[in-house]
């Protein structure tokens, strides 16, 4: 790419057919399509969607969340109230907890994400402390629950649900954990969870509720189907809720099936890790020794980080392209990551296949 912003900003509109791949109609699930990962900021249209349940038809000017639970003084405020409140802007990199569960072998139970349920927005809103600090938290608190308005019987399940997820108090209060009503400047699209959705930086997607409409103050641990059932790292005897997202990184050119020329040839990528920042990347042509990228500045403190790596590749016809990344907490991309049932964290190595002419 010569135009040196193109890795960072569309510079034109993307095709719908660039924007996003569905992977499921109802409830709508959809991938970021390859071309809109070639921006640092992902447009809102571009941006992955995971549901769990139909997006509930909800009235934005009337709609009303609760803040109750173990807390001193409860109270209920108009979503369209949260704008009013002292703002937070985030940028962050969000990823499914099913991303790239095609790439599991055997093939685990969940909707078929290959790559592409990953993408960074700016959010803005007020941060969830600052209503639990309204509401006057008990000194016996340990969880914060946050419901959605969305409702279903998942698969498996023998009663109707709302989609919760709940946060251990130390991860509610970090002040980036936010309630956001603007997803890159504008208003909060509904299938992204208008017209207020959770926001937790560093840890997989399912932990970003949307549609909120309660948020309880926990003394015991909760249980619920999307806590214990759902989203657990289960495999034989072992159990462990998915969390922390798993240091990663994604080759964006040269795009997999696409041909070059020979010669030198530019790699680039994003890489991201939700339990410290990318401290570096190395990359790997067929079956030759890794060698380190350079790495551009920080885009922001949760969000991906942009890899670039130039190879020289003299000879025409199929090669592959490896990339692994390290994280400041010294974990790195594993060749295989760990099978489990439900095909949660898959921060393998993902080979990328090209053509050279």
């Amino acid at each position: 790419m010569d135009d040196p912003r193109e890795p960072y900003e569309l510079t034109h509109e993307l095709h719908p057919d660039d924007r996003r791949l569905v992977v499921k109609e109802s409830p709508l699930n959809a991938e970021a399509a390859h071309p809109a990962l070639a921006a640092a900021i992902t447009p809102p249209g571009a941006h992955y969607v995971r549901s769990n349940f139909d997006a509930p038809a909800i009235d934005a000017a009337g709609h009303l969340i609760a803040v109750e639970g173990a807390v001193a003084e409860p109270f209920t405020l108009a979503a369209h109230d949260l704008a009013s409140l002292p703002q937070r802007s985030v940028t962050v990199t969000l990823e499914c907890a099913g991303n790239s569960r095609m790439g599991m072998s055997p093939l685990p139970h969940g909707e078929p994400w290959a790559t592409g349920a990953v993408s960074t927005a700016s959010w803005s809103g007020p941060s969830l402390t600052t209503l639990l600090d309204r509401a006057g938290l008990r000194d016996d608190v340990v969880e914060i629950l946050v419901s959605g308005a969305d409702r279903g019987t998942p698969a498996g399940a023998r009663e109707a649900t709302r989609f919760a997820r709940a946060l251990p108090l130390d991860k509610a209060r970090d002040p980036d954990v936010i309630l956001a009503v603007e997803m890159n400047g504008s208003p909060l699209p509904p299938e992204h969870g208008a017209p207020a959705r959770l926001i937790v930086p560093g840890w997989y997607g399912m932990a970003s509720v949307k549609w909120v409409a309660r948020i309880a103050a926990l003394t015991t641990a909760y249980e619920g189907w999307f806590q214990h059932e759902r989203y657990v790292y289960l495999s034989g005897r072992e159990r462990r809720p998915v969390d922390v997202v798993r240091v990663k990184s994604m080759i964006v050119a040269p795009e997999g099936n696409t041909g070059v020329a020979r010669g030198r040839v530019t790699v680039w990528g994003w890489a991201w890790s939700g339990a410290a920042p990318v401290a570096a990347v190395d990359v790997a042509l067929d079956g030759e020794a890794w060698q380190p990228a350079a790495l551009d500045p920080p885009l922001a403190p949760h969000a991906w980080r942009r890899f670039t790596a130039s190879i020289d590749v003299a000879a025409a016809g199929r090669h592959v392209l490896r990339a692994r990344a390290r994280d400041a907490a010294g974990r790195v991309q594993p060749d295989v990551a760990a099978w489990n049932e439900h095909g949660y964290g898959n921060n393998a190595i993902a080979p990328v296949v090209f053509y050279v002419y």
